[in-house]
């Protein structure tokens, strides 16, 4: 299905420097062509953990950014947009109220930190695979790393998918995946048989999120994945919802969301906000910037090329 699975993943020493002295230049195979392009104020860490290259530099539009593998994962600018609409598309859309939920990847602390807004969550859980990224976002990106101060967090470094294997059927009301793009490591994430596991991991009426990338780039990646989670969500609901946020590939990006049928047979309709999310502690974060339910409904008006391509293979949920 992914044919970027088998592709090498950039090194940031390849991206710095690509456009001019002094620049970050996103170049990759999954984007050919294009390359966006942010100036290096300074250089704030340059490291290499088991897993992958993480770069952490400053610019002036910007503040700090986040590169792994040569890819911007985040800035404090304009990470809201994504963090916000991952968690909160799914997390609002479902009929009951969530009580437990699982974050693979997300280990700058971002998707934590809005799950954590919603009041009636008693158990938060990440499995992340590279603690050199939560160590970095805990030192330069304080903003989002935030996620993990909350007593209901439980860390976990290790290989997510193991960590969803191990999971007890029905465990879940929610799981977010917050990837890197499918290319190299992180190919595994978009996987069948991870998406099986996941299936499994989740309660009845439960619901999975996933990064699913540009409709303006990877058009037909997201089709095969749509048609991959139509044969395994049999009698859930699947929808594709999106974002805009300037700093990714083509300033857009999306979630394929699922559900699994509750026990009475309905299922999640997504395009609907059931409820905004409430802290437990109303002081404890800043007030969100993206997200809001007219913002969650325009989320899943797609433009007609997408909507053409994707529509036959999502399904509307029933409450």
């Amino acid at each position: 299905m992914n044919k970027y699975a088998d592709d090498a993943p950039q090194s940031a020493d390849k991206c710095i420097g690509a456009c001019g002295e002094g620049w970050l230049c996103e170049v990759s195979e999954m984007w050919k062509g294009q390359a966006m392009s942010l100036k290096i104020d300074e250089e704030l860490f340059r490291g290499r953990s088991e897993f992958q290259d993480v770069y952490v530099f400053k610019n002036s539009a910007y503040g700090n950014v986040l590169v792994l593998d040569g890819v911007i994962q985040a800035t404090e600018r304009d990470e809201f947009a994504y963090q916000e609409m991952i968690t909160h598309l799914p997390l609002c859309a479902l009929n009951e109220e969530p009580k437990r939920v699982l974050v693979v990847g997300g280990g700058d602390g971002g998707v934590l930190r809005e799950v954590t807004r919603h009041g009636s969550i008693e158990r938060i859980e990440i499995a992340e695979i590279d603690g050199m990224v939560v160590e970095m976002s805990k030192k330069f990106l304080p903003s989002m790393a935030v996620g993990f101060d909350d007593a209901r967090v439980e860390v976990n470094i290790c290989d997510g998918i193991k960590y969803v294997g191990d999971a007890e059927e029905g465990t879940y009301d929610a799981i977010i995946v917050d990837s890197s793009d499918p290319i190299g490591p992180a190919s595994v994430l978009f996987e069948e048989a991870f998406f099986k596991k996941m299936h499994r991991a989740l309660k009845p009426g439960g619901v999975v999120c996933t990064q699913a990338e540009c409709v303006w780039l990877h058009i037909d990646l997201i089709e095969d994945l749509a048609k991959m989670c139509k044969g395994i969500f049999v009698g859930g609901s699947m929808a594709y919802g999106y974002t805009t946020i300037p700093t990714y590939p083509s300033g857009q990006i999306g979630f394929m969301m699922c559900s699994k049928p509750a026990a009475d047979g309905s299922t999640v309709d997504f395009t609907k906000a059931k409820r905004f999310p409430r802290p437990a502690d109303e002081s404890a974060l800043k007030p969100m910037r993206y997200y809001n339910p007219q913002v969650h409904a325009a989320a899943f008006v797609l433009p007609e090329f997408a909507r053409a391509a994707l529509e036959p293979h999502l399904v509307p949920g029933s409450e």
